[in-house]
């Protein structure tokens, strides 16, 4: 970060240590380092049979990028069949290009303890993406404003648990549509130091989130180093749209990290069989990655799954299903096999309140996430209602079970003082451990400690007003906001980014569509 260090040298240097010096720093749990094995659903046949199967989807039934006469002309020359704005891609070009996709992806943090590494045996924990709405226990369900927005950025910032600030971790109502992404950046840059998204709702609005990184880093820095991921969703079935490829066209030229999403309900927009929903999966990413490496050979891409499978009742999606499940681990496979990250799962449920069905819906996915072998999981804490809601309790209710991911990840110790051979000769038969040198020693570090849940006696419990977790949760939200300082940003990186902005937002009207 050589251009950015000096930048700061000449222009408020003197401020920028006086603010790193006041400011109060929060723990913040290193990315996780997988110590146990992942869960392997699909035997050596199966895997054939859906990568066999995925070749002849893209083969003989192809998949489309309309409205982009460009990226039709890039397949057309890599060696695709192009007919109107189908593309069929000959059996083992997709699995060619991506091929010079790199297997971990480094995302730099403007404060360097924060930086993440996503691939591997690591998972990166993101929260809620792209509600509309808002939930807490005293204003009820509303639309999101700014401020909203701002408070989970700061929620997320304080979270011990999260590694990454996310992107839009609800939509931001009271902002005109096409300005909105600016201010959503801004808080990110500003209100946090984690790793953060850009935007991805229009090629220009991408433009920007790379505009704004290079004040914030450096431009030489972006050119050569990945501080974004961004949320890429295929329109499945197997169609690709401008829009969304626009934006994955301006972060693979920058260097920048895209996640190559397939967004499937089963039974709606994939087949209601495990194997058929892998084969449509599997087809997608090939052509989303590849798609990636036709604009720019190597850059940085993220194998996607957001899989749900549906109520035939309803039509409602539902989440923390078997179905889902053997969908997310099959996918974890298939993304090993061909070297890619992987993102997928979150704290999914389709509940309308942090409730008993929202914490068994997510404890599922957030468990199946874990031993599937993601690197990079959004909607980590904050999901509610489908993911039409973020609700501030579930947002800490979620991020302290996070905590549980990161010791289960751990696996378990087998040094001498694991083995605890001296505690048991110390006690013998008959005796305790609890006043022994050993449990002495470790007692701070040997359980997992929530900073939530009530484990009191019924009588204490009941004298601090029989609280239950929706109130816990409540009470910790208005802690963790009064308690939040802002991390120490350059005043001058922070003055010339709040000017790009305001020179952005003045340069055209409000749009609300």
């Amino acid at each position: 970060m050589n251009e950015q260090a000096g930048r700061r040298a000449r222009g408020g240097g003197g401020a920028a240590r006086r603010a790193e010096r006041s400011a109060v720093h929060f723990e913040t749990a290193r990315f996780i380092e997988r110590n146990i094995p992942n869960l392997e659903i699909l035997n050596e046949e199966a895997l054939e049979i859906i990568e066999r199967n995925a070749e002849t989807v893209l083969a003989e039934i192809g998949v489309n990028f309309v409205e982009n006469p460009g990226a039709l002309e890039l397949w057309r020359a890599a060696g695709a069949d192009v007919q109107g704005e189908r593309v069929r891609i000959p059996r083992g070009l997709a699995r060619q290009l991506c091929a010079t996709a790199p297997g971990r992806i480094v995302q730099h943090a403007r404060n360097p303890e924060r930086t993440v590494e996503i691939g591997g045996r690591s998972l990166v924990l993101a929260p809620v993406y792209g509600p509309p709405f808002v939930r807490d226990a005293a204003g009820g369900r509303r639309y999101a404003t700014m401020a909203d927005f701002n408070n989970f950025v700061k929620l997320g910032y304080m979270s011990k648990w999260l590694h990454h600030s996310g992107g839009t971790v609800c939509e931001p109502t009271d902002v005109p549509v096409n300005k909105r992404h600016l201010d959503m950046l801004f808080a990110h840059m500003t209100l946090s130091d984690k790793p953060y998204m850009g935007s991805v709702t229009e090629p220009s609005r991408a433009a920007d989130s790379v505009e704004m990184s290079k004040i914030l880093f450096g431009a030489e820095f972006v050119d050569q180093n990945t501080v974004m991921t961004s949320l890429i969703n295929i329109n499945s079935p197997m169609t690709f749209d401008g829009i969304m490829m626009g934006a994955l066209e301006v972060y693979a030229k920058a260097n920048q990290a895209c996640i190559i999403s397939p967004f499937i309900v089963g039974g709606a927009m994939a087949p209601v069989s495990v194997a058929g929903t892998l084969t449509q999966v599997l087809a997608e990413v090939l052509a989303g990655v590849a798609y990636s490496q036709l604009v720019r050979k190597g850059a940085p891409v993220i194998f996607g799954a957001f899989v749900t499978s549906i109520d035939m009742n309803s039509g409602a999606p539902t989440f923390g299903t078997p179905e889902a499940s053997h969908i997310t681990y099959g996918a974890g496979q298939l993304a090993r096999r061909l070297g890619l990250p992987y993102r997928s799962a979150g704290a999914f449920c389709g509940s309308k309140l942090p409730d008993a069905q929202a914490a068994y819906e997510s404890a599922n996915s957030l468990n199946m996430g874990l031993l599937s072998g993601v690197n990079f999981m959004l909607h980590a804490c904050g999901w509610l209602e489908g993911g039409l809601v973020s609700s501030y309790e579930k947002f800490v209710m979620d991020a302290d079970q996070l905590g549980i991911l990161h010791r289960l990840a751990a696996g378990v110790r087998m040094d001498e003082e694991a083995q605890a051979m001296d505690a048991i000769r110390e006690v013998g038969p008959s005796g305790h451990y609890l006043g022994c040198e050993h449990t002495q020693a470790n007692f701070k570090d040997a359980f997992w400690r929530t900073d939530l849940l009530d484990y009191k006696p019924f009588e204490t419990w009941e004298e601090e007003g029989a609280r239950d977790t929706v109130a816990l949760a409540s009470e910790r939200v208005k802690k963790l906001l009064a308690d939040y300082q802002k991390p120490a940003i350059d005043p001058a990186v922070e003055e010339a980014l709040a000017a790009y902005v305001a020179q952005k937002k003045a340069g055209m009207a409000d749009a609300f569509l």
